[in-house]
């Protein structure tokens, strides 16, 4: 694992600004900068970063946090690589923890992997571009599949030359060692004997979702019938088939910011479509598709669209895959192509808006797609039909939500022309079965649709303590350590027995204020992440006098995190607007720092003392005459109590 002071040392070099400007168009405003959403499509900048709290705002998705949090988000890091990457691009060396001697032998082994497979992209590549014979051969065979310069090279496609031990001898003239070349499958080593895995092949490297090379794909020119024309590189520590899609690592921004993805069998079928401008495309490699492929696509989009050119048999085959969309609770599309065309022909021969009108006009939901497909096979057989409409609801039968099944269900009777009631009954033994034979006691399903009458919708009210609450939280988070006269009040009994406040001036920091008030009046936060915020903040002010809100955000679990990043931000949103440009000026909040404190705190005490009223109202119905007595005065004292809150905030009851 990644050690603390690395992590720390990663926030306290890392600038926000600069990370997210590596991705990000900004422009200056005022103190912060601001550009357009990198999660939507949009016109006008919603998107603001804070160089000095260090924290960035997406005001059209909602999304927000520190430098971290930004890369997670954009980048589909997770958090050890996000926090790799920003150690590579600072160049701070990563430390890790404690570690056994396996674990250490372990991570070791498995960065020289890294490293070599690193390396041997880089040859390729160069030996594509830069020899003859990669230029007469390798070159010669992109270029006559349409492949433009820029795309070889994003791509970073490569040529291993058609010599018995060319990179092998390379690779150990440049200091890597034979055994590392042997795990990565990219050298073979017999006996004595040692050579090229990849000889005379022209090579695609098979990056991962954070863009570091897994392994390769190779491709004969040649018409040897006893050579494969695709060979993929060998299961390793680092390269796991089933784990790892073609593309995704050029593919992944596209997927989330279109919530789909095209999946296709090749990779120029990939690289074509990217050329094109097409660029939400994946590949499994020619392999059957797997859950661990699906749930990498599932961390982008819920949405995923199978391309399948017009061979009946390998889509038949395909069609597993479908179930294993569906369990993971995904949106399936199907498409085909027309006959004779496969997506990289169809891609060169297309227009971008042809493709994609022609996508969206063609994709079929899997359940029509599926009926097409099954029905045709079965023709006029009942049996055969039946036996249709049996692996139609087994599909339907892997969908979790309990709506969608319901829906294609119907779908399904409709198309097939077959009663909906035994349909549903169908599903239930399909899914009981599947309980028991899972070692579950079976729920009771219903055979049968039940209409349910819909609840009269009621309007949703305003949360009074949770914003109460937030406020504290901002006012903490912005003004904690700041100095400010604050106007104590104090109760009063005069000689006639009337409760009154007593103003009495002192000064006092805005956190020292709001812990002392919610300690004399034994107030908990309601909210859970705010009671969590609200003691970190209170505890990093009274123990470090050069607390920075940054160094809070950075500690925080990601979700608690991003709240804060929402309430800091909040007030930056109307810098998007340029009111000053339009002669309107609005107030600083700092101008009355002391007032907007001391009315929240009184505010949530005259909040929680309604309650308290409400709540001994509600126990005098059931309580005995003596109880009555005692709970009507304490109904009392809290109206008098309420009406002084509610006369020093200048509120009628």
């Amino acid at each position: 694992m990644i050690s603390k002071n690395t992590i720390d040392s990663v926030f306290e070099t890392a600038r926000v600004e600069e990370v997210i400007g590596d991705f990000v168009q900004l422009k200056k405003s005022g103190s912060n900068f601001k550009g357009l959403s990198p999660f939507s499509d949009e016109r006008t900048p919603s998107f603001m970063v804070s160089p000095v709290k260090q924290i960035w705002k997406d005001f059209s998705s909602g999304k927000g946090g520190n430098v971290v949090a930004f890369l997670m988000e954009h980048e589909h890091f997770t958090y050890p690589e996000a926090i790799r990457y920003l150690a590579r691009k600072y160049g701070i060396e990563i430390e890790e923890t404690q570690q056994t001697n396996e674990e250490k032998e372990s991570a070791n082994e498995r960065e020289s992997l890294y490293l070599v497979s690193e390396f041997a992209k880089d040859y390729f590549h160069t030996t594509l571009l830069k020899t003859e014979e990669g230029k007469a051969i390798g070159l010669s065979y992109f270029k006559e599949r349409g492949f433009t310069e820029e795309t070889i090279k994003k791509f970073e496609l490569g040529y291993s030359p058609n010599s018995w031990e060319a990179f092998t001898s390379h690779a150990i003239k440049k200091g890597y060692q034979l055994e590392y070349l042997e795990k990565t499958g990219l050298t073979i080593v017999k006996e004595e004997k040692q050579f090229d895995r990849f000889k005379g092949r022209v090579m695609f490297p098979i990056l991962s979702l954070s863009g570091r090379t897994l392994g390769f794909g190779g491709r004969i020119l040649t018409n040897d019938k006893k050579a494969a024309k695709y060979l993929n590189s060998p299961e390793s520590d680092i390269y796991h088939k089933s784990k790892v899609l073609y593309g995704i690592y050029h593919a992944k921004q596209s997927i989330a910011k279109e919530d789909n993805c095209y999946l296709v069998e090749g990779y120029t079928d990939v690289i074509q479509f990217h050329q094109k401008g097409i660029h939400n495309v994946v590949s499994s490699s020619g392999t059957a598709l797997t859950a661990e492929q699906i749930r990498l696509i599932n961390r982008l989009t819920k949405n995923i669209t199978l391309l399948f050119d017009g061979d009946a048999a390998g889509v038949r085959a395909s069609l597993r895959g479908v179930d294993l969309i569906l369990e993971q609770g995904m949106n399936v599309k199907i498409f085909t192509f027309p006959p004779g065309e496969d997506p990289d022909s169809f891609a060169r021969s297309n227009t971008i808006e042809e493709i994609a009108l022609y996508l969206e006009e063609h994709s079929q939901d899997f359940i029509n797609f599926k009926a097409s497909l099954l029905a045709s096979e079965a023709k006029n057989d009942p049996v055969k039909k039946a036996e249709t409409i049996r692996d139609m609801v087994l599909s339907i039968s892997k969908i979790p939500d309990v709506i969608k099944r319901e829906v294609y269900i119907q779908e399904c009777a409709r198309r097939m022309d077959i009663s909906e009631e035994v349909l549903f009954n169908t599903l239930a033994q399909i899914l009981q079965k599947e309980k028991r034979d899972a070692g579950r006691k079976p729920k009771p399903e219903s055979g049968e649709m039940q209409v349910i009458a819909s609840e009269n919708k009621t309007v949703t009210k305003v949360d009074v303590q949770f914003e109460l609450e937030r406020k504290l939280i901002e006012l903490l988070l912005l003004y904690g350590k700041e100095e400010e006269d604050f106007e104590e009040l104090l109760l009063e009994t005069d000689e006639k027995g009337a409760i009154a406040l007593k103003p009495e001036t002192h000064k006092a920091k805005v956190y020292e204020k709001i812990y002392l008030d919610l300690q004399d009046d034994e107030i908990e936060f309601a909210n859970d992440t705010f009671k969590e915020v609200y003691y970190a903040i209170i505890n990093k002010l009274t123990q470090d006098t050069n607390f920075q809100i940054n160094t809070l955000v950075n500690e925080l679990e990601p979700g608690t995190a991003e709240t804060i990043s929402h309430i800091l931000m909040e007030e930056e949103k109307y810098q998007l607007h340029n009111w000053e440009g339009k002669d309107i000026y609005v107030k600083e909040k700092n101008t009355s720092i002391a007032q907007v404190v001391s009315e929240t705190i009184l505010n949530l005490r005259r909040f929680l003392v309604s309650q308290k009223i409400n709540e001994l109202s509600n126990e005098i119905k059931d309580g005995d005459s003596a109880d009555k007595e005692t709970r009507l005065q304490d109904i009392v004292d809290y109206i008098t109590l309420k009406k002084v809150l509610s006369e020093k905030l200048n509120r009628v009851l």
